[in-house]
C-alpha cells in the first residue's frame, strides 16, 4: 500500500483529494498548518471527516518551519508527496505579501528538500492558472509564455514552478506542476466568488461584482479537478526529457518536470455563473456593479488537451450542476 503526503489536507482542495486517495485504498499523510486565514472551524471539520480513516494520518506543522517536512519524509517515506499547502488569495496578497513569501517560496524550498533526501516516486505541485497573469492568448496552453503574473500570488506560483524545474534537474526529480481554474464545490473557500455569493444571496444582500461583471472564468468543480490530479499521480515525468509524442508536451528537455492545466475548459461569463446561482437558491442578486480590483484578470480559459493526452479525461460539470451541489451542501453546513 503506497503512503502519499498530502499537503494543505485540511484545506478545500486538500481535504478532497485527501478522502478520494483514501477511497482508492492508499495510506494518506495530511499536513497542514491550520492557519486563520479564514474560519478554522471549516478546516477543523474537515479534518475531523478525514480522520474517520484508519488510514489517515494528520500532522499539524508548518511548511516553512526548518526541518519539519525532512522530519515527515524520514519518517513516513512517501511514495508520492501532493503539494497543495499555500497562502491562497490574490487580493489578500497585496495586503500581507511576507506570507507569501514564507509559505509559497519557502515552504516549498522545504519540501524539495526534503525531497531531495528522501526522493518519492512522483511529486505533483499546485500552481494556478493566474501564473498566466497579463497573456491574452486564449485558451491558455502550458507551451506559452507565463512571465507577466499581475498579483504577488501568482507571482510566487509562477517562482515555485521554477524553483520545482531546477531541483527536478539538478536531483532528477519527477514532478509535475498543475494549473488549476478557478476550482469550486462543497466545503470551499469562504473568500472565494461561489462561497461569497451564495452567502449574500441567501441571505437578501448585494455582492459586489467587479469590472461591472465584463469578466469570464473558466469554473472547475472539485472532483474534476479531483480526478484530474488523481490520474497524473501514474503519469511519472522521465528522467530522460523524451516526449510521448505529444503534440504541445510541456516536458522539460532536462529535467523529468512537466506543467499541466486542469480546468473545465469552457469560460463561463460572469452574469451567467451568477445566474447559476440564482437557479440554485431559487434568489435573485442584488447585484453592486465597481470597477476593476488590482491583481485580476479579466478572463480565464484553459486549453485542456495535454490533460486529455496524458491521462483521456478531460472535466465536464458545468457550471449549473455544480453550483446546485454546492448550494445544497452551504444550506446543510450552514443552515441546518
Amino acid at each position: 500500500m503506497d503512503t502519499i503526503l498530502v499537503t494543505g489536507s485540511a484545506g478545500f482542495i486538500g481535504y478532497h483529494i485527501c478522502q478520494r486517495l483514501l477511497d482508492d485504498g492508499f495510506k494518506v499523510i495530511g499536513m497542514d498548518s491550520f492557519i486563520e486565514y479564514y474560519d478554522l472551524q471549516l478546516k477543523e471539520d474537515r479534518s475531523s471527516l478525514l480522520k474517520k480513516n484508519m488510514r489517515f494520518k494528520e500532522i499539524r506543522c508548518k511548511l516553512e518551519d526548518p526541518n519539519a517536512l525532512l522530519k515527515i519524509f524520514e519518517v513516513e517515506r512517501p511514495s508520492y508527496v501532493i503539494h497543495l499547502a499555500a497562502q491562497a488569495g490574490v487580493r489578500y496578497s497585496i495586503e500581507n505579501p511576507r506570507v507569501y513569501m514564507e509559505s509559497n517560496l519557502i515552504g516549498t524550498f522545504e519540501l524539495l528538500e526534503a525531497a531531495r533526501a528522501y526522493p518519492p516516486k512522483h511529486m505533483l505541485l499546485a500552481s494556478t492558472s493566474s501564473a498566466y497573469g497579463a497573456n491574452i492568448q486564449m485558451p491558455y496552453k502550458e507551451c506559452q509564455k507565463a512571465d507577466h503574473q499581475v498579483s504577488l500570488y501568482a507571482a510566487t506560483k509562477k517562482s515555485t514552478e521554477n524553483i520545482a524545474h531546477s531541483y527536478s534537474h539538478l536531483f532528477k526529480l519527477p514532478i509535475t506542476m498543475f494549473r488549476f481554474f478557478t476550482v469550486y464545490g462543497p466545503w470551499g473557500r469562504p473568500d472565494m466568488a461561489a462561497y461569497k455569493f451564495t452567502k449574500s444571496i441567501i441571505n437578501d444582500e448585494p455582492i459586489h461584482v467587479y469590472n461591472h461583471g465584463r469578466m469570464k472564468r473558466d469554473f472547475t468543480y472539485i472532483s474534476d479537478l479531483c480526478e484530474g490530479i488523481r490520474l497524473l499521480l501514474n503519469v511519472i515525468p522521465n528522467h530522460k526529457g523524451e516526449k510521448l509524442n505529444i503534440i504541445n508536451d510541456s516536458l522539460s528537455p532536462v529535467a523529468p518536470w512537466r506543467v499541466v492545466n486542469i480546468g473545465n475548459s469552457k469560460p463561463v461569463d460572469l452574469f451567467d455563473f451568477i445566474a447559476a446561482i440564482e437557479l440554485a437558491t431559487g434568489s435573485k442578486a442584488k447585484k453592486e456593479l465597481l470597477p476593476m480590483q488590482a491583481g485580476d484578470v479579466h478572463a480565464t480559459w484553459a486549453d485542456n488537451t495535454l490533460l486529455k493526452d496524458l491521462t483521456g479525461y478531460s472535466p465536464k460539470t458545468n457550471i449549473q450542476d455544480g453550483m446546485k451541489v454546492f448550494v445544497n451542501w452551504y444550506k446543510e453546513y450552514y443552515l441546518k
